[in-house]
């Protein structure tokens, strides 16, 4: 285990914050119950960097046991995004990739990152190198189902649209894919519905306390381009988002927004949405007791 696992904008974020992390639980390799967890899970999210080095979420879904660990420092992963996924090309063997096990039936959740070492028609395997597990807090608890679906061929929006803000406004679980020269990663953020406030093509996302590692901020400190995940838990479809980032690190915006310590807008550069894309549909959330101590946006007064 590595008592300082940290690349430079990691420790930045957290000097920028007054915050100082061991990271005890970072670790090289997977703990049993880490690799148990995963062959539980029927979906994962993953990240990868497309063609021009951006970074793009997407999440995979399969029967209980689509993922497997042969070893401490391996994944299994027999799923692929759909071909035209424009995260599929950037899951090819030799690239980076970010897995996050998120099971929203517990709250319980796990990240894997390192190299993918083979893709074939199955799916991929995956060289760990680096695996932690996150707190609870902000997840909320859905139960799911399998169904059948039809997958519409995916639609590419060049901002936001009417049927994109409306997700949004409703979402209080994102994910967003983060990169820097050590690879890439992705990271759930939850709120209570509306906790994305949306400015035309512009959205500013709260950051509330979490496990102070910055693995996030630290990436958009370094690298601003990042990509955002949102999916429709009733109907099964996936909003996937490019973008770049601005940290606010203070400053009175930050009054605006009850629990928000920071906050980082993402301007839209471009996105797809995959209707009905995902073999499952969730329960109506149950928020976690830490989301409902965050506020709503309040209104900007003039200056």
């Amino acid at each position: 285990m590595d008592a300082q696992p940290f690349h430079p904008g990691e420790l930045a974020a957290q000097a920028r914050a007054g915050i100082s992390s061991r990271g005890a639980g970072i670790r090289e390799f997977m703990p049993a119950q880490h690799r148990d967890f995963f062959t539980l899970l029927p979906y994962l999210f993953a990240a990868g960097r497309d063609a021009q080095g951006w970074p793009i979420a997407t999440v995979l879904a399969g029967e209980a046991g689509f993922v497997l660990s042969p070893a401490a420092t391996s994944l299994s992963i027999a799923a692929l995004p759909s071909p035209d996924d424009p995260a599929d090309a950037a899951l090819r063997t030799g690239a980076p990739v970010g897995l996050l096990g998120l099971d929203f039936n517990t709250r319980r959740r796990n990240r894997a990152n390192g190299t993918i070492s083979l893709r074939d028609g199955r799916g991929f395997d995956v060289a760990v190198a680096q695996s932690f597990g996150n707190c609870a807090k902000y997840i909320q608890t859905r139960d799911s189902a399998r169904v059948a679906t039809m997958p519409r061929p995916v639609e590419t929006l060049s901002g936001l649209d009417t049927s994109a803000r409306r997700l949004i406004a409703g979402a209080d679980t994102l994910f967003i894919a983060s990169a820097s020269a050590d690879g890439v990663d992705i990271s759930h953020r939850g709120g209570r519905p509306g906790f994305v406030r949306i400015d035309g093509d512009t959205l500013t996302v709260p950051d509330f306390t979490g496990n102070a590692y910055f693995n996030t901020l630290g990436n958009l400190l370094l690298e601003p381009r990042a990509a955002l995940l949102f999916v429709d838990f009733s109907g099964g479809d996936i909003l996937q988002l490019q973008g770049e980032t601005e940290i606010v690190w203070d400053g009175p915006e930050l009054g605006l927004l009850e629990g928000a310590e920071r906050l980082w807008r993402f301007r839209v550069t471009r996105g797809w949405r995959q209707t009905g894309a995902l073999p499952l549909r969730w329960s109506t959330a149950d928020p976690a007791p830490t989301t409902l101590a965050t506020g709503l946006w309040q209104a900007r007064t003039a200056a």
